[in-house]
């Protein structure tokens, strides 16, 4: 398992990498289908691993909160 300082980098990785992606397309005045295309593929597999990330810390936190109510 990774350690969560990697798996934070890889989060941040990850958008900063969408958000070169989405700044790409804004920027085109005239898109290149084939390298349109590669790109929404790329987006789609960044947004499906930060998607998974994102319920990984959502779960962190809920375990967080459950052990917090425990001891109240």
């Amino acid at each position: 398992m990774p350690k969560k300082n990697d798996t934070a980098d890889n989060l941040k990785k990850s958008l900063t990498e969408l958000k070169a992606i989405v700044t790409w397309f804004e920027n085109q005045e005239e898109v290149d289908v084939e390298e349109g295309l590669e790109k929404v593929k790329q987006g789609a597999e960044l947004v499906k691993k930060t998607k998974a990330r994102l319920a990984e810390i959502e779960n962190e936190f809920k375990e967080i909160q459950r052990d917090i109510e425990a001891n109240d």
